[in-house]
């Protein structure tokens, strides 16, 4: 089994930190986000991932080169415009050249790993098995309707969901997703979605199937989900990267990395990212900070890069 990670988004909602780290390289608890999923690619036995990239493809080759220095065969797949998850999986098919793969969304976050479900997908011989997630707000997700473990429907943030098994980034395929993608439109937003791929195998007779997941899961793109992982990992405390020093109270739920360097009155519940060098006159709350930042007065669920 080979690993397909997606990480060519822009990280938008992440503005303007990303426009110079791409978002599978901010560092969470002082590692970067994609460091995660390799974790959890290999407790599953791969060596062997493929990244697909946009844009960001020189600084991802950059910080991560051959991948050797993860336990890693890396190999980078260019996606040349946007046009989403299925889109971006398409260009992976030379890469896994007839295997069985998993596909993770780059800048998602798991507490635990994978292997009962890998093995279940395994044994079952299914097209597709999903990892699924019981949510309190179904509408902002992919939804699934399950029959026993049997996948009969997939809807995408539906306005009345009929199901709170939302699909949480992590996906084992065979080779039959190869045969539906050619055949995949774009949806009302003008992207192909892994979604609609899903239900055209199910259209199609496929056996697919979902796996409940019951740890917990994180997506980060924004910055209330950014700093609740980074919470989360680190624990409650001040975490300290090499050479980084601060000088104020620290709070709970502090993370400042490599080489940042801090002035304030009070910090909590933030992210200060590496090299970073920080002055503020009052407090520092729930916010992402890179760059050199110097401010007078409080900055407060801020995200800023200078």
């Amino acid at each position: 089994m080979k690993g397909v990670i997606l990480a060519a988004g822009k990280g938008s909602r992440l503005y303007p930190v990303t426009h110079h780290i791409p978002k599978p390289l901010l560092p969470l608890a002082n590692r970067m986000t994609i460091e995660y999923a390799f974790d959890r690619l290999k407790e599953l036995g791969i060596r062997e991932v493929a990244i697909v990239v946009g844009e960001n493809e020189e600084s991802m080759r950059g910080a991560l080169g051959d991948g050797s220095r993860f336990g890693l065969e890396l190999t980078y797949v260019r996606q040349p415009e946007p046009k989403g998850l299925a889109h971006a999986v398409s260009f992976a098919k030379q890469f896994v050249n007839g295997d069985s793969f998993v596909l993770y969304l780059g800048d998602a976050i798991y507490s635990h790993g994978f292997q009962e479900l890998a093995e279940k997908f395994r044994s079952s011989g299914c097209a597709n098995l999903n990892v699924l997630k019981e949510v309190e707000d179904p509408r902002r997700f992919g939804v699934a309707h399950l029959e026993g473990d049997k996948m009969t429907k997939l809807v995408e943030k539906p306005q009345n969901p009929e199901s709170n098994l939302a699909l949480c980034g992590l996906y084992f395929f065979g080779p039959k997703l190869w045969e539906v993608l050619p055949d995949l439109q774009p949806s009302a937003r003008g992207e192909y979605e892994i979604t609609d791929a899903i239900q055209l195998m199910v259209d199609r007779g496929m056996d697919v199937r979902g796996g409940l997941y019951h740890h917990t899961w994180f997506d980060t793109g924004t910055l209330d989900s950014f700093l609740e992982t980074s919470q989360f990992l680190a624990g409650d405390g001040l975490t300290l990267g090499d050479s980084a020093d601060l000088a104020g109270t620290a709070g709970e739920h502090v993370v400042i990395g490599n080489g940042a360097h801090v002035t304030c009155a009070l910090i909590e519940d933030s992210v200060i990212l590496p090299g970073a060098d920080v002055k503020v006159t009052g407090t520092i709350r729930r916010s992402i900070l890179m760059g050199s930042v110097h401010a007078d007065g409080d900055l407060i669920e801020q995200i800023v890069s200078q």
